[in-house]
């Protein structure tokens, strides 16, 4: 597009390789990627002007915390936190901050011990008291895959949609996941039951966790982490890879309201924003990293994102080819997402990771001549309080 802007890009990026990795802390993890993140880029750490951090790892102060533990002296601290979907806030504010002059190299960063550490994330229960809305709900005993299951079900009785039409998520994730090398290191320490290919019959008869939601269709508990470079026009111009392009984003919010649906997230208020900046449609789309915490999450944010119309994501995943090497309208979390290649608790960086692989031709999963991907975060509680981050990213 004649005025579709080119103020920043993706220069850097590394992804740590463990998905169990009890030698390192999750500080390590961030700051080990970090430095990787920047030799990809061909940055120095004196480089660095702007932190975006989500209070993960174990510094403590959120990017005051990162920047002391680095010795960085930032221009810029950003501590948006909300959700899985941070990363793509990040992303979003820190195009904001180059193209105002604000900073000229941005780090987002992320760490996580979750499987290290035993956390159940989606199966612990809440415990009672400290907040205002845990005070009114989690005396009940509802846990986070409860809910999605929640949303699975009003899905299933508003549109039709059924178990073997989302269990083809699990499927074309899982081929992903068998060609990237550290994915199935993952399944394997993580002691998947089978590390191979799976089938919809093998979806359909692993256990259900919360119906009508089968096992192979929750994302697994890992450590891991990784980081993202971004830099502004005449910084990326000089970089060793070639840029990817932040062409658009789109932030939202959305809550539990009294006659409010719960089968439609928050992207479809931040992905029409998202469009409308990169002055790109959903038809136009090679490459689509969606936040899989659990099939349903998929589902939905493809409607609301604009791939298919809402009720109609089961046919669509089914039918219309979702895997890199089969001939379709779209390809999906081609590094196996959060189903079958890492999950340590928020997952949005890893969207922007392979969407920056798959631009710049690096992925284990490449389709062929990729020029426009999509990287969508969902925070929080699908159906209860959440956030949605949609980012526009093209190649150079």
């Amino acid at each position: 597009m004649a005025n579709q802007r080119r103020d920043a890009a993706i220069v850097g990026i590394y992804e740590w390789p463990k998905r169990v990795d009890p030698s390192v802390s999750a500080m390590q993890m961030k700051a080990a990627s970090i430095k990787a993140a920047l030799d990809d880029a061909g940055l120095k750490w004196s480089d660095v002007d702007a932190i975006y951090d989500a209070g993960d790892g174990d510094g403590g102060g959120g990017g005051l915390g990162l920047a002391a533990y680095l010795g960085l002296k930032p221009t810029v601290i950003d501590t948006t936190q909300v959700g899985g979907s941070s990363y793509e806030f990040h992303a979003a504010h820190a195009l904001r901050d180059i193209a105002a002059g604000k900073a000229k190299v941005a780090v987002l960063s992320y760490g996580s011990k979750s499987a290290t550490r035993r956390v159940p994330i989606g199966t612990g229960g809440g415990a009672g008291g400290g907040t205002w809305s845990g005070n009114m709900e989690s005396p009940y005993g509802t846990t986070l895959i409860a809910n999605y299951a929640m949303v699975a079900n009003r899905h299933m009785h508003d549109y039709g949609t059924t178990s073997e039409q989302l269990a083809h998520i699990s499927v074309a994730t899982r081929h992903h996941a068998m060609r990237n090398p550290e994915a199935v290191q993952a399944m394997t320490d993580l002691q998947f039951v089978g590390v191979n290919e799976i089938t919809i019959d093998d979806v359909m008869s692993s256990r259900v966790i919360a119906d009508p939601l089968h096992l192979l269709e929750c994302c697994m508990v890992s450590d891991g982490g990784g980081a993202v470079i971004i830099a502004s026009a005449d910084v990326a111009r000089n970089t060793k890879k070639k840029p990817v392009w932040i062409i658009g984003s789109g932030e939202a919010t959305k809550y539990r309201e009294n006659g409010s649906d719960i089968t439609t997230s928050a992207g479809a208020q931040s992905a029409p924003l998202a469009f409308g900046e990169a002055q790109v449609s959903p038809s136009e789309i090679d490459i689509a990293m969606i936040y899989d915490s659990f099939t349903i999450t998929v589902a939905v944010c493809l409607e609301d994102l604009g791939f298919c119309k809402k009720g109609e994501a089961g046919p669509f995943v089914s039918t219309s080819g979702i895997a890199f090497d089969e001939p379709g309208k779209l390809t999906l979390n081609t590094d196996g997402g959060g189903l079958s290649s890492n999950h340590p608790g928020m997952r949005g960086i890893f969207l922007l990771l392979e969407a920056a692989r798959q631009l710049r031709g690096e992925s284990t999963s490449q389709v062929p001549g990729a020029k426009l991907a999509v990287s969508h975060g969902n925070g929080g509680l699908l159906g209860g309080t959440h956030t949605g981050g949609t980012v526009i990213l093209a190649a150079d």
